[in-house]
């Protein structure tokens, strides 16, 4: 079964990376034509198991009005996720949901953050946390089923690529601990400017990482779940947002409170 897995994951990379070669010269003819992806999504087929993880799909973005390679990312993806629903939140969505869900604490933290990559690892942590179900950036793709990659009987997934757990990728239970603890990390590192290590410690993978330790979970290599920037690329996924990328984002730009 892996090496269909890997056979998959190839021949998607093939597919996207023509589509997204091909999606060049579309928006050459066609510089403002934007796609909406929607903020709701109904399953499509009804479950054919019961999963202890619940089968939502949460994605953010600056905006939903998308290039046509990220519009195709995600058509993929729901074909991919048809017993799944699928929820978008926006920028602002994102701050009226921890508004509404979170403590004062967190939202205090959140507001202090700057660059909109960090606003969305903390915001993907507390409504995982309260709601739990399976979080993915949204230039990432599944290389096989969900249905078929996250178990019934699984209480969490967590991806990791050749270094590290990454945080593109997760899927949990409401009510994970590692999950409380990543949120708690989070906000102690916005709250004592732990910017040293940029986005990737202040809010990122370093946050989880830590949270995660040695405890045992269930974790599987990236090229088994989902990978990053086959449909898409920094341009397509950035292209009314130049340089929006976190890793363009300076240590002294992170924080409100630094500036101000």
């Amino acid at each position: 079964m892996s090496s269909l897995i890997l056979l998959s994951n190839r021949l998607i990379k093939l597919l996207g990376n023509l589509s997204k070669i091909l999606c060049y010269p579309f928006h050459w003819v066609f510089p403002k034509k934007r796609f909406t992806i929607p903020e709701f999504s109904a399953p499509k087929t009804h479950p054919t198991n019961i999963h202890k993880i619940p089968k939502i799909i949460w994605q953010t973005n600056y905006t939903n009005k998308v290039s046509l390679p990220v519009y195709l990312n995600y058509l993929f993806n729901r074909l991919m996720s048809l017993d799944y629903e699928y929820r978008y939140t926006s920028t602002e969505g994102r701050l009226e949901y921890l508004k509404a869900n979170s403590t004062q604490e967190v939202v205090d933290a959140y507001e202090d953050l700057i660059n909109g990559a960090s606003q969305a690892d903390l915001w993907r942590l507390v409504v995982l946390y309260n709601e739990g179900g399976l979080y993915m950036d949204i230039d990432a793709h599944f290389i096989w089923p969900l249905n078929k990659i996250i178990e019934p009987e699984y209480e969490e997934l967590f991806l990791t690529t050749k270094r590290h757990m990454s945080n593109y990728f997760i899927a949990v239970q409401k009510g994970n601990q590692i999950i409380k603890d990543t949120i708690d990390l989070v906000v102690k590192n916005i709250q004592t400017k732990n910017i040293d290590g940029g986005v990737y410690i202040l809010t990122g993978p370093g946050a989880l990482n830590e949270a995660i330790g040695e405890k045992k979970v269930n974790v599987k290599l990236y090229k088994y779940i989902c990978v990053q920037g086959s449909f898409t690329n920094e341009y397509f996924q950035y292209i009314d947002k130049p340089r929006g990328k976190w890793t363009h984002a300076k240590k002294n730009e992170l924080l409100k409170s630094m500036i101000n």
